[in-house]
């Protein structure tokens, strides 16, 4: 399987994937090609939220301002999984969540060496598709060995900002805003676990904190632990995003 992913819409991702159809008979799944564009950052977080339900695949993540730059092409070996994409640390996240609890399996890196691409703005065709295909064909397992894999230990990561809990308050950021206008932060759910039925306060506004949006009524405010296990800030049937006020990077500030 090679999984892929963007932020190039449509029909970019049809050339990649009539890039790959032409050099392996891997079973593609496109994972999102909707990812915010050139948000390396939420790309980063949506890739931790999806691809670890996947099967040992090869997965080809593509969100890429420098395209046409000298940044370099990236491929991480993540136990059975192999990630493709800039080196701009949109891997690193999933790659690390692939790995967590896996002591045998360190994360390789390697450096992906291409000759000058037909497209300096279109990467994912030219570079990656054809990179994942290779890997693909090879093998998890034999990534070094292939002739334009050179292992490195020089190459840009990114991590997701700690939030600050403390017994009384959590301070944090929101990390995204999905379709839904769910403002997700990076306060852990367990900050909030003794307050479901109660109140929080946000920012200085008392909120309820439900287990679902539907136990208040459609319009209402509410703090909520999402599937992926951080506080979110939400509105039942309404964009959380519009009725907070905040966009991803801004602060937020619980107290209870």
């Amino acid at each position: 399987m090679i999984t892929l992913a963007s932020d190039f819409g449509s029909p970019y991702p049809a050339a990649m994937r009539g890039v790959i159809c032409g050099r392996t008979d891997a079973r593609l799944v496109d994972v999102a090609h909707d990812l915010p564009r050139q948000d390396v950052r939420a790309a980063a977080f949506w890739l931790t939220q999806t691809l670890p339900y996947f099967p040992p695949a090869v997965h080809c993540a593509v969100v890429d301002p420098g395209v046409g730059t000298d940044r370099a092409a990236l491929v991480v070996r993540s136990g059975e999984h192999a990630l493709v994409g800039p080196d701009n640390g949109v891997l690193l996240p999933v790659a690390r969540e692939l790995a967590a609890g896996d002591d045998t399996e360190p994360l390789e890196l390697f450096e992906w060496a291409y000759d000058d691409p037909a497209s300096s703005t279109f990467h994912g065709r030219d570079v990656f598709a054809p990179a994942a295909a290779a890997v693909h064909e090879a093998g998890v397992d034999a990534v070094g060995e292939l002739s334009r894999a050179t292992v490195t230990d020089d190459y840009a990561d990114l991590c997701f900002p700690d939030p600050t809990v403390e017994a009384d308050h959590a301070a944090g950021e929101v990390l995204v805003v999905d379709d839904f206008g769910n403002a997700i932060t990076n306060v852990p759910g367990d900050a909030v676990a003794d307050a479901f039925g109660g109140t929080v306060a946000v920012d200085g506004e008392s909120v309820p904190v439900r287990r679902a949006y539907a136990e208040l009524g459609a319009g209402d405010r509410l703090i909520t632990v999402g599937s992926h296990g951080n506080v979110e800030l939400a509105v039942n049937r309404g964009r959380g995003d519009d009725a907070f006020g905040v966009t991803a990077g801004d602060g937020v500030e619980l107290r209870w």
